[in-house]
């Protein structure tokens, strides 16, 4: 992470429980970031990230640069905090990286997460390295944004891959009905 300067960077913080919020500030201010807002409800996160999108002056934040958000909270779980940034119309930025924290590992939870347009999944209990990978992840791999009568979000392949067999997807990047947005 040395390479990287993340002094410019800002970023949400979102979890119900101090402990894992002072962890992750830490963690995140230990890497170098500049600027780290923290909140323990996602309904307070959701009115600061439309300050941003409204007076970024006012909020102390010009942009936010990526979120991390626990899964698990009430009485708004960082799922529904995902789809509110993700689809919601007051969304000021539904680009906006989105890193999910959960103790939640199985398969069928990331696909949940991912499905709703996730950008990275980090499984708990989590390391300083494990939180740099996911960072660099995040910065470093600019994935495609896909709408989809279903689906908006970073394009969920991670490998375009050669391919022998029939294809099996319903659309592909070239029908009418995807749009591929670039942010």
């Amino acid at each position: 992470m040395a390479e990287l300067d993340l002094s410019g960077f800002t970023i949400l913080v979102v979890d119900d429980n101090n402990y894992m919020v002072s962890l992750l500030r830490q963690t995140l201010a230990g890497l170098g970031v500049g600027n780290i807002k923290t909140f323990n409800d996602a309904k307070d996160a959701i009115e600061f990230v439309k300050l941003v999108g409204e007076n970024p002056v006012k909020a102390g934040a010009m942009q936010i640069d990526f979120i991390v958000s626990n899964w698990q909270m009430a009485p708004i779980d960082g799922l529904m905090f995902l789809r509110w940034i993700r689809t919601h119309k007051d969304s000021p930025n539904r680009f906006i990286p989105f890193l999910m924290v959960t103790g939640f590992g199985d398969k069928e939870k990331v696909e949940e997460a991912r499905d709703l347009g996730v950008s990275e999944v980090l499984a708990k209990p989590f390391s300083v390295n494990s939180v740099a990978d996911k960072v660099l992840q995040i910065i470093g791999t600019k994935r495609q944004f896909v709408q989809t009568a279903t689906y908006f979000g970073p394009d969920r392949r991670r490998q375009n891959l050669p391919f022998a067999g029939d294809n099996r997807r319903i659309l592909t990047d070239k029908d009418p009905q995807v749009k591929i947005i670039y942010e």
